[in-house]
């Protein structure tokens, strides 16, 4: 007779499933990781480190960019990485540097490049800290409910951008930034427990080897794909319309006569939003066309940034954030679904870092773009925020190419990606 114990622990449906005490450690890794700390608490220093340094707005911004640049360098090896050893080989030695590094700007003097540095180390680690060193494990764990689970390691990013933000803020407020950015180094550490006992993935084949299938296209074959530039291409311009406005956002609302903690609340309720519309689209995706979800939630994004132009109040302030938070918060949930549905895991890690590079194109040059017209016209115009506003418009727009694409790429590779037969570490 069958132990229905046994049962139940292989059962993706059941709590005691050992894929979601993962998924858990996971989110709390995510949680604490570059994603939630770097892009919510940025534009918070802005104004203190302009006063304690004579620093331009748009030579700070170059320091993000500086970050997203070296992501966009490293994804690729790094996805490598994650594909060939244990995920913990990877994320532990980027959350040790990710928060001394952090915590390193408590230190800063008058030198930007010092500053500049610092970002470089920071892009170095990012994506070993974050929902890209995760996704892959948790797909090792995950087919039927594969949706849901990313879902909840994302939302990890959305719970500490709400707690983070106005912990930094009332650190900055009543300790000074030297104070905050030493609090950061420390909240860097939090998912490090956690990660080192029980991230790992799945040490036995999902399928029989008798009825194994092919694990998903080549590396080569993916980037000839039209499919996979489609999905760099919304990449892109998503990430340039979030992160030129989300590492400006602060600065943009007090610009606009609201106060810092109203600018900082806005951040935190964005990150609420994204909350919930992640865990909507984690169980979505499992059920319905991702693709036709990508293109609402990316139109839900846009509008909520042409709210955000306008925003003179504290109210619209929030209904703005909360829009951004629905809809670039959720856009993050569908990439890495998508790719695992289009070409199967094999390379996943790879593929998911090109289109980190993607990424880090379009989150580089937002925040830049932004800091240079706020620099040249001396304050936030808000047609500068209808600019981002268009630009995920566009992606949207792009969007609307998968649907068409995904029959032609399955037909081409000949390859059942819901049955993936993949032997794990």
């Amino acid at each position: 007779m069958p132990d229905p114990r046994a049962s139940e622990i292989s059962d993706e449906r059941s709590i005691r499933y050992p894929g979601w005490g993962i998924t858990a450690a996971a989110f709390v890794g995510v949680m604490t990781s570059f994603s939630p700390i770097v892009p919510y608490t940025f534009s918070l220093f802005l104004n203190p480190l302009h006063t304690a340094f004579g620093w331009k707005r748009e030579a700070l911004d170059g320091s993000f960019a500086i970050a997203a640049i070296t992501v966009a360098v490293v994804s690729p090896f790094l996805g490598m990485l994650l594909d060939r050893f244990p995920p913990r080989r990877v994320i532990l030695p980027s959350i040790v540097v990710f928060a001394l590094a952090l915590a390193s700007l408590s230190r800063l003097n008058g030198d930007i490049h010092r500053f500049y540095l610092t970002f470089f180390v920071l892009g170095l680690v990012a994506n070993g800290t974050a929902q890209f060193a995760y996704a892959r494990t948790a797909l090792t764990w995950f087919q039927k409910r594969r949706g849901l689970a990313l879902a909840l390691i994302l939302t990890g990013s959305g719970v500490g951008s709400i707690l983070i933000p106005p912990l930094t803020q009332w650190t900055i407020t009543h300790q000074g930034w030297r104070s905050a950015y030493t609090l950061l180094g420390g909240i860097a550490l939090v998912g490090l427990p956690l990660t080192a006992l029980l991230v790992r993935n799945r040490p036995t084949p999902t399928l029989d080897r008798s009825n194994a299938v092919p694990a998903g296209m080549s590396v080569k074959a993916s980037l000839a794909s039209t499919a996979f530039w489609v999905l760099c291409a919304i990449t892109i311009l998503s990430a340039f319309s979030e992160n030129g406005l989300v590492t400006n956002l602060a600065a943009i609302l007090t610009g606009h006569g609201l106060s810092a903690e109203s600018a900082a609340l806005a951040l935190s309720v964005r990150g609420g939003a994204g909350i919930i519309g992640r865990l909507c689209v984690g169980f979505l995706i499992d059920r319905y066309s991702p693709q036709r979800i990508q293109t609402i939630i990316l139109l839900i994004a846009a509008l909520g940034t042409l709210v955000l132009a306008f925003a003179g109040s504290s109210l619209m302030a929030l209904l703005g954030a909360a829009l951004l938070g629905v809809g670039l918060g959720s856009e993050a949930d569908v990439l890495p679904y998508l790719l695992a549905h289009y070409f199967g895991r094999k390379h996943f890690s790879v593929l998911y870092g090109l289109t980190w590079t993607a990424y880090a194109v379009g989150g580089g040059t937002g925040p830049v773009f932004i800091g240079h017209l706020y620099d040249t016209a001396g304050f936030y115009h808000s047609r500068f925020i209808v600019y981002l506003a268009v630009v995920a418009a566009g992606a949207a727009a792009v969007s609307l190419v998968l649907r068409s694409e995904r029959s032609t790429t399955l037909h081409n590779s000949n390859l059942n990606f819901a049955n993936p037969d993949l032997s794990e570490e």
